[in-house]
This record gives C-alpha cells, structure tokens and sequence, in this order.
C-alpha cells in the first residue's frame, strides 16, 4: 500500500507540471473544440502505455546494450518539440463559429500519443517510477496496475483541461486573439525543445 501511495503521489506531481502535453491538449482544445480535446488527452494516455510497455519489456537490455537510449529519446523528443512549436508558430488562424473540424479524430490521437511517446520527461518519470520505487519483487499484475493508473490519471488530468479550455465562453475569446496564444504556445514547446538539445549537448 505504501508502494501505490508512493507511486500514486510521484504520477500525480508528474501530470499535473506543466509540459508539452498541457500545450498541445490547450491548443487542439480551444482551436478545435471538446472532440479534438479530448482525443488529444487520449493520445497522450495511450503514449503513456508505450512508455510502461518498454519499461517492463525491454528497458533492461536496452540500457545494458545500448547506455545511450535516453539520449536519443532526448534528441527525437526534442526535434518533435521543436517541429510542432513551429507548426503552431504559423499556424493560419482557424474559424471562431465552432463549427468546422480543421484536422481529424486520427490526427488529434496522434497529435497526443506522439507529443508524450516522444517526451523525455515521460520517458524519465516512467523508468524512475519502476526502477527507484517499485520492489524488485512486485508482481506483474501489480506493476501493469500501475501503468493503467499511471495512463488513467493523464487521461483524466489532460481530459479535464480540454473541458476547460473548451467551454464556449473561454474558447471564444482565446480564439480571438488565436495568432498571439498560438505564437506563445508555439515558443513554449519549441523553448522546451531547445531546451532539451542543449541539455543532451552540454
């Protein structure tokens, strides 16, 4: 019980700092509505699942094969921030009528799995959880417990912010000044992605 606790507390502090998967859920959310918000938040879950299915799979033989995994993760993860901070540097103002759906259920997934599946911050949080505070000895089911609960509580935490950034009153006046936010956010993540290269360089 200690254990979950444990775990429960380090995965709520994680979800709840601010990152590239809070950007991204705002900026599908308040440009394209609850739907797009709400996938995206759903993306960002299933990314979580990767991340607990390599670190009970293979992440020690990748680490003993290959010492440099994390610096790669480190270096795509911040190519990809760096890509769709620009992306969303210039992205050309959307519609305010709420009506249209500028891009697809299949790319709002995307938009969420690939922004956490190639976050290094998820990447980290995941193989300390399992590595530092989980016991060499629990059980399979209990550590695949804990990555549902891990993948649950992104869902939940990401699915609510797109609650937010959607209603109709907010959305509507976040759409209005769209260009500004969008540049904002798209400086956040590229910085993030800067951020992380420099990091992996020094």
């Amino acid at each position: 019980m200690n254990e979950f606790f444990a775990v429960a507390l380090v995965t709520i502090l994680a979800v709840i700092s601010p990152g590239a998967d809070f950007a991204i859920t705002t900026k599908n959310s308040y440009l394209y509505g609850r739907g797009v918000g709400i996938l995206t938040a759903t993306g960002i879950a299933l990314g979580v699942l990767i991340h607990v299915a390599y670190t009970l799979l293979f992440v020690g033989a990748v680490m003993k094969f290959m010492p440099n995994f994390l610096d790669i993760i480190k270096y795509i993860g911040a190519a990809y921030l760096i890509y769709i901070g620009y992306q969303t540097f210039v992205q050309k103002p959307v519609s305010q009528n709420g009506d249209s759906l500028p891009i697809s259920p299949t790319q709002a997934l995307k938009y969420g799995l690939f922004t956490n599946a190639l976050n290094p911050k998820t990447t980290l949080f995941v193989i300390s959880t399992y590595t530092q505070i989980v016991r060499p000895d629990t059980s399979l089911g209990v550590l695949l417990g804990y990555g549902a609960f891990m993948s649950l509580a992104h869902f939940v935490w990401f699915a609510i912010v797109a609650l937010l950034f959607s209603q109709s009153h907010l959305r509507q006046k976040m759409l209005a000044h769209q260009v500004i936010i969008n540049r904002i956010i798209g400086v956040l993540l590229a910085g993030l992605g800067g951020l992380l290269l420099v990091s992996n360089l020094s």
